[in-house]
């Protein structure tokens, strides 16, 4: 196997990106995820670990 074929050196981001909002609010943005990644459970997971609210935004330039 080539490395070209196995994806090897291929660096796939996820970015985190925490906006200050009004006080103590802030708003936590997660972008990279790969799409065969289930966003729905993930998502379920954080809100009860973090014990907080989440949404999944669809974007028309970058999708979910």
């Amino acid at each position: 196997a080539n490395a070209e074929d196995s994806g090897a050196g291929t660096k796939e981001y996820v970015h985190v990106r925490v906006q200050q909002r009004n006080g103590r609010k802030s708003l936590t943005t997660v972008q990279g995820l790969k799409k065969e990644y289930s966003y729905s459970k993930i998502l379920k997971d954080l809100k009860k670990e973090f014990c907080c609210n989440g949404t999944v935004v669809e974007d028309p330039e970058l999708g979910q």
